[in-house]
């Protein structure tokens, strides 16, 4: 961020054609006051002048150019910045708030499983106290009955935990493959001739009763006339 200001502040002094142009060089020099032609050495210094000038404009084209090319690039990077920035602000902000719900929903679940370890620990706790050889025989009837009941509080305590967990039914889809498989009909070609007439027969009866009603009404037309 620094930096793009810092390219925002340098820019290209501006530029005089009058800083490079020498005004002695610009049109060929005319004659002497004597109007006689320049020699030699008077078209020569002219010549190296004009070299020399031309020289001057393409330094000075040059510096243009490279001052050109500074601007481009500072406007490439602060369209860099801008675009970045927003394209950062949007995406941080959607992450920050799918991990927070995430967050949340982690916290939420790890509360419900630790109430739920809790309930089957003290429900393995319970059942592990049971034992039948510590009953008397007077009151055998009675502890039969409340560890029949400690059982079940157990069992309805792990099928709570199964229907939020499903993680400790282990391998589920293996009840699928171990059921039975419905047994196929046997095909049409299997059946013997006179079941298929008989399913032919039980198909077909209503089409073959309005043929034989239709018949039946038509003769009895064609005799009455």
């Amino acid at each position: 961020m620094a930096a793009v200001e810092a390219h925002d502040n340098v820019w290209p002094m501006a530029f005089d054609g009058t800083d490079f142009v020498d005004t002695d060089y610009t049109q060929p020099r005319a004659a002497g006051p004597s109007g006689r032609a320049p020699t030699r050495e008077e078209l020569d210094a002219q010549l190296t002048g004009t070299q020399q000038q031309l020289a001057r404009l393409r330094q000075a084209q040059e510096q243009l150019e490279r001052a050109r090319a500074a601007v481009e690039e500072m406007r490439r990077q602060r369209a860099e910045f801008t675009a970045g920035r927003a394209e950062m602000l949007q995406s941080l902000t959607r992450s920050i708030g799918i991990l927070q719900k995430a967050e949340l929903e982690a916290r939420r679940d790890a509360e419900q499983m630790s109430k739920s370890l809790s309930g089957l620990q003290q429900a393995l706790v319970e059942v592990e106290h049971l034992n039948e050889q510590a009953w008397s025989a007077e009151g055998w009837e009675q502890e039969l009955n409340r560890a029949l009941t400690g059982i079940e509080n157990a069992r309805m305590e792990y099928n709570t935990a199964r229907l939020k967990w499903p993680i400790l039914d282990g391998k589920t889809s293996g009840a699928a493959t171990n059921s039975p498989t419905p047994t196929s009909e046997p095909s049409l070609a299997a059946l013997p001739l006179g079941r298929l007439f008989k399913l032919g027969l039980a198909l077909n009866w209503p089409v073959a009763l309005m043929v034989l009603l239709s018949l039946v009404a038509f003769l009895f037309v064609m005799f009455k006339r």
